[in-house]
């Protein structure tokens, strides 16, 4: 997803390879300005107001947005005896965010004293997303991660044929799937409710929360757990997918004109982390 996550360029697994002739340091970091006034709302409280905010990107993690201390509220951070190490950065100082009523230990961290080739992060602090009330993008709510500029997704329709197998049981057959190509992600094929058996899918409890797709529901298929799953109410940005099913190759057997399709390493989600959140709830307090 994005520049550093899943199969991306700076991932720890990409699809391909920068063209040079010596290896890449490992792990490789970027970082760039944000170019986007960001906000953070913490115990009823605006605490950061920046339109200088630094998105650090790190194989294997979603971007991070970093503040200037300076553009933090004062009395909000109380720097805790607390540290720990980063492999690249050295010393994470951590900080304690008290405003209005609320108080939240390893509410945000920064580095103590970064490499010469890293000052750009000096004095800055990062926010743990899921122990804020909400990070805004000018007045609009921002759920999931810090939006990374380098995350793209395109649906596409085609004519090709698509058919998914319980065993012997034909769960769908489409000539008018729509492709999904999804920035770090292999293509994901979605098949109309109308070319689905939908007598073959049980609906399961338990959504997960995409940021740039929305909701999914999940599908048990026979003996398959949770084998396919429908963005029942896909986000605009991707909505000509709404409604409609995808398939896990390795739950079930998806052939696209007639080859088998096989889920490609590296496509697992990570799990979260205290500088990111992708949970059901948050989307939910926003509607």
């Amino acid at each position: 997803m994005g520049l550093a996550w899943q199969q991306a360029p700076l991932s720890a697994h990409p699809v391909g390879r920068f063209l040079v002739a010596q290896p890449l340091p490992e792990p490789l970091l970027f970082a760039e300005p944000l170019r986007r006034r960001m906000r953070v709302r913490f115990g009823g409280e605006w605490i950061a107001d920046s339109e200088d905010v630094v998105l650090l990107h790190e194989p294997g993690r979603y971007p991070v947005a970093f503040f200037p201390l300076t553009d933090v509220a004062d009395g909000v951070l109380t720097r805790e005896e607390r540290s720990t190490e980063h492999r690249v950065l050295g010393t994470t100082g951590w900080y304690t965010a008290k405003a209005g009523t609320a108080e939240t230990r390893r509410a945000g961290y920064g580095f103590v004293d970064p490499p010469a080739h890293a000052a750009v992060l000096r004095d800055r602090v990062a926010f743990a997303w899921r122990a804020m009330d909400g990070f805004y993008e000018e007045d609009d709510r921002i759920v999931g991660h810090a939006a990374d500029p380098y995350h793209r997704i395109d649906v596409r329709h085609t004519s090709r044929h698509l058919v998914v197998r319980d065993g012997d049981r034909v769960v769908a057959d489409t000539t008018h799937p729509l492709a999904l190509y999804e920035s770090g992600f292999a293509p994901r094929w979605y098949v109309p409710r109308d070319d689905v058996d939908e007598s073959a899918l049980t609906p399961v409890d338990g959504q997960t929360f995409c940021p740039y797709k929305g909701l999914a529901s999940y599908y048990d298929i026979g003996e398959r757990r949770r084998a396919g799953w429908s963005y029942v109410d896909a986000w605009p940005e991707v909505g000509a997918v709404a409604g409609f099913v995808s398939f896990e190759t390795d739950l079930v057997e998806v052939t696209l004109d007639g080859t088998r399709l096989e889920l490609e390493p590296g496509q697992a989600v990570v799990p979260h982390g205290i500088d990111r959140g992708l949970d059901v709830d948050e989307l939910r307090r926003t509607q």
